[in-house]
């Protein structure tokens, strides 16, 4: 009963797939919900393996997706400012998005070592990859470089998500033969994810100041560029 669920949400999944769907999920991705960019870019690179998506379609619009996504990260960033994002971090709404201060800190400490080419590499690295915008933002980064950096470190990570569908298509008879196991498997960390995220939710947030003593080199002023 549950795997026959399971292949039902799978296969509405599967069917509802198209680039303007690549599109606003990878959007969502890069802005702070947590839904991971390898959920979307697979399954698309799956369908496209089997011919009823194009490849290049698949990266051209999750990479759109994902500066989008950035864009208005930065955006906000820019807008909003540090205090103001730091008391939006310490929330328990920002929490059940998985969203807190302490990732916020790492965020601003990668861009502050890297420089704006954490804005590139920085969409390979966990955690980091759909916060680095905002660090970006708060210190104003050129817009031009920002989507430049953006979009060739998106593209490089979609075309790792896309290679890794095709594997997984090339692999579908293994798979299948397998299949009842990997839905209990995928069922049950989805079930431990939602859990994970309610508690979240209801956990209290920390009591933290709206804007931490991180070092005080970590961030650049918001009038300074970084280069």
């Amino acid at each position: 009963m549950i795997t026959e669920i399971f292949k039902t949400v799978i296969d509405w999944y599967m069917v509802n797939i198209n680039y303007g769907t690549i599109a606003l999920l990878m959007g969502l991705e890069s802005t702070i919900v947590p839904f991971p960019s390898e959920l979307i870019v697979p399954p698309a690179a799956w369908k496209a393996a089997h011919g009823e998506l194009n490849i290049f379609g698949v990266i051209l619009s999750a990479s759109a997706g994902a500066l989008c996504g950035s864009l208005f990260n930065y955006f906000c960033a820019r807008t909003l400012g540090r205090p103001i994002l730091y008391k939006i971090a310490s929330t328990k709404w920002a929490h059940l998005l998985l969203f807190n201060a302490e990732h916020l800190v790492k965020a601003e400490k990668y861009f502050k070592k890297h420089g704006n080419l954490s804005t590139f590499i920085g969409r390979l690295v966990p955690v980091i990859r759909h916060l680095i915008s905002i660090p970006a933002g708060i210190s104003r980064m050129n817009l031009k470089q920002f989507c430049l950096y953006t979009i060739l470190g998106a593209t490089l990570w979609n075309i790792i998500l896309t290679m890794l569908g095709v594997f997984l298509y090339n692999q579908k008879d293994q798979l299948e033969k397998y299949y009842h196991y990997i839905s209990y498997i995928l069922l049950g960390a989805g079930i431990l994810f939602v859990v994970f995220l309610i508690y979240k939710g209801i956990k209290k947030p920390t009591k933290i100041n709206s804007t931490p003593q991180i070092e005080s080199s970590t961030i650049v002023s918001e009038n300074k560029i970084v280069e």
